[in-house]
């Protein structure tokens, strides 16, 4: 029987071993990853893994048929990229450098374009959160305290205790209305930090159909690559 490649994490927030199975947007179809309360045993992640081992099998399965529906997506793009609602025609020059935007049209480098592309994705993606995140806590009637862009591997936003707000520009790929709920997601956190029921109460009173969303994003977000 072969083992299943796990990574671990330290939660001050966790109050039991968690198991949590991250589809990614890589050549590997999923991460394995345990969550470990701070004083539990290193031991403890392995004795998860071996005792859910049948369910994440599982779990890893649907992440490898979902990879290859995200290949056939990828496919079918034909020489276009997603940006929210919008989709925007590549056309590649010869000796341009930066990604610009024309209308419908991405003027982006011949070759490989992917890395131009990222940077572009990156700048947008801070317009378009910041001011979604600035309108939604003005309506919540809170605030957060910075807005960083990254590429987590298996998160699409994160808050911090102290209000620290992290997107994941890969969100620009996906409709508007998805990067719309994980913004209220995570505004919701200022408010209350677990995933308790008065967090999804609080989230559904601001984003009614947030679980439409959050299904989409489920079983969509390999697709949401360049």
């Amino acid at each position: 029987m072969s083992e299943i490649p796990y990574s671990v994490r330290r939660s001050a927030r966790a109050r039991r071993v968690r198991v949590n199975v991250h589809p990614l947007a890589s050549r590997q179809a999923a991460a394995v990853e345990v969550v470990l309360p701070e004083r539990a045993p290193e031991r403890a992640a392995a004795a998860a893994i071996s005792e859910l081992r049948p369910w994440i099998e599982r779990r890893l399965d649907d992440a490898r048929r979902t990879r290859a529906r995200a290949q056939r997506s990828l496919a079918a793009r034909a020489g276009t990229l997603p940006y929210l609602d919008e989709s925007l025609m590549l056309v590649p020059q010869s000796g341009r450098e930066r990604v610009h935007r024309r209308g419908e049209q991405l003027l982006v480098p011949s070759g490989d374009a992917r890395p131009a592309l990222e940077r572009f994705y990156r700048r947008a993606a801070r317009s378009e959160i910041a001011a979604r995140l600035d309108r939604a806590t003005t309506l919540a009637g809170s605030a957060y305290r910075s807005l960083s862009i990254r590429t987590q591997r298996t998160r699409w936003a994160s808050c911090s205790p102290e209000g620290r707000m992290s997107f994941n520009w890969r969100l620009l790929l996906a409709p508007e209305h998805v990067l719309d709920y994980v913004v209220w997601h995570e505004v919701c956190h200022l408010e209350i930090f677990d995933h308790s029921p008065a967090f999804w109460r609080l989230l559904e009173g601001r984003w009614p159909s947030y679980r439409q969303e959050r299904d989409w994003l489920k079983l969509n977000g390999a697709t949401l690559v360049l």
